[in-house]
């Protein structure tokens, strides 16, 4: 919404001369800085949600047909899977650059450097590459704990590991709305650089 407003607010200034005395350019960076803001937010969340999810469940394993099961307690914990370790990776990653981003951001408002921007941008661009990518592998190996796989005989475990599983979803979902963000700013930002050269 504060993006649509800037980019009004900058179409009036072409006809009007008032309101081309103001310049668009805090707005713009607002903008910038929310949408930032934003992607470390939910990406640091993430992070937190999928770093601290453990469970540990008491599982009846049979050995011989004659005897009783044996109740062994067992553990799930995030980094058990290469997947999860990749998407924790990933998010930190994308939370400390969106922190010194942001940052960035603050300290140059109104200033034009196009170096500076185009890196940034490209910054960007790989960050929502990587996000992706590890929302990717951490929702397919996720998938595999809810359904499980017939053909190579691979059992569900999201029954017995419930709050572990629901606790991944919510992380991904995070992190993909992290990625939104990012891409967010991908779009919008050279829009409105744009407008405010012109």
């Amino acid at each position: 919404v504060c993006c649509l407003v800037t980019m009004e607010d900058q179409g009036k200034s072409i006809f009007t001369g008032i309101e081309g005395k103001k310049p668009p350019k805090a707005k713009g960076s607002s903008c910038e800085l929310i949408l930032r803001l934003l992607a470390f937010i939910l990406t640091l969340a993430a992070a937190i949600v999928i770093g601290i999810d453990k469970q540990t469940k008491i599982v009846p394993i049979k050995i011989v047909d004659s005897l009783p099961p044996f109740n062994v307690p067992v553990s799930a914990k995030w980094h058990y899977l290469s997947a999860f370790v990749y998407f924790m990776v990933a998010n930190a990653i994308a939370c400390g650059y969106g922190a010194i981003s942001m940052l960035l951001t603050f300290l140059n408002r109104g200033k034009r450097k196009e170096l500076l921007e185009t890196l940034i941008t490209i910054l960007d661009t790989l960050m929502v590459a990587l996000l992706f990518s590890g929302n990717g592998a951490a929702a397919a190996t996720g998938l595999l704990g809810y359904n499980g796989n017939s053909h190579v005989r691979w059992n569900k475990v999201c029954d017995v590991f419930d709050k572990f599983c629901h606790q991944v979803a919510a992380s991904i979902l995070l992190s993909l709305l992290g990625s939104i963000a990012f891409l967010l700013l991908i779009v919008i930002l050279p829009i409105l650089r744009f407008h405010r050269r012109t």
